[in-house]
């Protein structure tokens, strides 16, 4: 890959292999056993800004994530990028039932070089952080609702100073308005630590809600069919500007024919 210009809303990225600042997803093809996934998927993401891939159900967006997370290796392509410490948050929490919240949360420290105490302190900051007292701290995973256990599960992936968050629709299986408190936050958290942050949703809306830029794959083998930058301010993403942002994306025919929707089949909300 040449070196990546203004155009991406990155400069100066990748030159021979060297990445200097953000995610560059160049030529990437996978398949399973003879199937064929993911097809020449390009794509670039600056630091410290939030990316969304949507696309229709079944046509890769979670392995793409996985490929750039290092869970799976490319058939073909590369992913670049100076991080080292990528964190994953998942649909399903995968807290381990016999500790607390608290040692959930502290649980990928004990990969660095921390005494206890140091993993307790930041384990109780970030519990602070995502809203949980320090009650629920003592919890196991089974006495906390579904929101408050993915608080911990993103409790856990920040607390090991991530420098690449990748959400594998983390928030799919909470209700309406639990899910647009979890969006407002982990926004919040994303910007106040300068994250690079790539996100799956199936729900245009909740990609306009969090993210900068949207990829936007086609079905299977999927393609990148259009990349779109998200203008509005995330501190002025309301309900009226969210409607009105998926409403001109759902225009757009490159959008509209990869998703395969029309006026009457999406949720603006």
């Amino acid at each position: 890959m040449q070196e990546s210009g203004a155009a991406d809303g990155v400069h100066g990225l990748v030159v021979d292999g060297l990445v200097v600042d953000g995610l560059v997803v160049d030529g990437l093809v996978h398949a399973y056993a003879a199937e064929p996934v993911l097809a020449d998927i390009s794509f670039a993401l600056p630091a410290g800004r939030v990316g969304a891939i949507v696309g229709p159900s079944g046509c890769g967006k979670s392995t793409l994530l996985a490929l750039v997370g290092g869970l799976l290796t490319p058939a073909r392509g590369r992913i670049a990028g100076a991080f080292r410490r990528p964190a994953f948050v998942f649909q399903d929490p995968c807290l381990l039932p016999w500790r607390t919240a608290r040692d959930n949360i502290a649980f990928g420290l004990k990969a660095l070089p921390l005494g206890r105490a140091e993993r307790q302190r930041r384990a109780d900051a970030l519990r602070e952080a995502v809203g949980l007292t320090a009650a629920d701290g003592d919890k196991h995973p089974q006495a906390l609702s579904g929101g408050m256990r993915q608080r911990v599960a993103l409790a856990r992936a920040l607390a090991i100073e991530p420098d690449l968050l990748l959400l594998d629709e983390p928030f799919a299986a909470l209700d309406v308005g639990l899910r647009r408190q979890m969006q407002t936050l982990v926004r919040r958290l994303i910007d106040a630590r300068g994250l690079t942050t790539l996100l799956v949703t199936h729900d245009l809306a909740e990609a306009v809600r969090m993210a900068d830029r949207i990829v936007v794959l086609s079905a299977r083998p999927a393609t990148v069919a259009a990349v779109r930058e998200v203008t509005l301010p995330a501190a002025g993403r309301h309900d009226g500007a969210v409607h009105a942002e998926v409403s001109r994306l759902v225009a757009d025919p490159a959008v509209a024919r990869a998703l395969a929707i029309d006026d009457t089949a999406v949720d603006l909300v």
